[in-house]
């Protein structure tokens, strides 16, 4: 179910209502990679390009178990996403929360719905094949939203968009 634009300009960041608009359902259904960005062991930050599945209530990223992010997850699983898109002005939809875990033996059945959906059918089979080993360990990495944020920059918030790059994309001038 989408939000009419009018209803969505008028919602604050942070509000859950906001996966209902039109942007976040366009960017959380499109082949588009996000970006995750979680603390590592040391303290710092990480920023690190995903592949994603949302199921309508849980973005969901598989991950091979072992790993230095699963790790750092575990410790610290407070994480922001970013999903956007740069042509024309950007659509942008940011999400924050805890993230939860779960290991699994085998290749993730979401996981592979990513490999398929963005290698196609032949090509992400074959790969699935070549992972699918004995003692393969995957990691389901799930958030469900705590906060959402969306920027387009024409219903939300168009007054941030100077006018020279409005008038621009307008092919003006």
């Amino acid at each position: 179910m989408s939000l009419p634009d009018s209803r969505a300009a008028s919602l604050p960041q942070g509000d859950l209502k906001l996966l209902d608009t039109a942007i976040a359902q366009r960017l959380l259904g499109a082949s588009l990679v996000a970006r995750l960005a979680y603390t590592a062991k040391d303290g710092t930050p990480r920023l690190i390009p995903v592949n994603f599945l949302w199921t309508g209530e849980e973005l969901v990223v598989g991950a091979f178990a072992g790993t230095y992010k699963i790790r750092d997850l575990r410790a610290r699983p407070d994480v922001a996403v970013c999903i956007d898109t740069a042509d024309g002005l950007p659509q942008v939809l940011m999400l924050r929360g805890k993230v939860t875990l779960a290991e699994v033996d085998g290749v993730l059945p979401e996981y592979a719905t990513i490999q398929r959906a963005g290698m196609g059918d032949e090509m992400g089979d074959a790969y699935l094949r070549a992972i699918d080993k004995p003692g393969l360990r995957m990691v389901r990495i799930g958030l469900r939203p705590t906060w959402v944020g969306v920027l387009d920059f024409q219903e939300r918030f168009p007054a941030m968009t100077p006018e020279p790059v409005q008038a621009a994309l307008r092919g003006e001038g």
